[in-house]
């Protein structure tokens, strides 16, 4: 299975993903470059799923990886209860343009 290392250290990918995963469960969406978005999106459904789940050890595992209470109480209370039909494909990833600076390619990733 190819890990995209996205030019760092296993602590600080670790760290970077938490951070995503923890924003887009606590605004919806947000924009980031797409490599980023797409090593994202299967943690992020993860997440969805474990908030599904709705258990104890469930909580303590989402609890686990994302960064705030409030994150974790927001997954379960308000993000999982929406998908409870749908079995996959929790978010959706869409290309936006290159960004000014370094011209790197952008994209935004929400929930469906």
């Amino acid at each position: 299975m190819k890990v995209r290392k996205l030019n760092r250290t296993s602590s600080q990918r670790r760290a970077l993903l938490r951070g995503l995963v923890t924003s887009l469960v606590m605004h919806g969406r947000i924009e980031t470059t797409e490599t980023k978005a797409k090593t994202i999106k299967p943690i992020a459904d993860k997440m969805v799923t474990l908030g599904k789940r709705g258990d104890l050890h469930a909580r303590r595992q989402a609890a686990a990886f994302l960064m705030t209470p409030e994150a974790t109480k927001r997954l379960f209370d308000e993000v999982a209860p929406k998908y409870d039909e749908r079995h996959g494909g929790y978010t959706r990833i869409l290309k936006t343009g290159p960004r000014r600076g370094d011209a790197a390619p952008m994209a935004i990733i929400e929930w469906v």
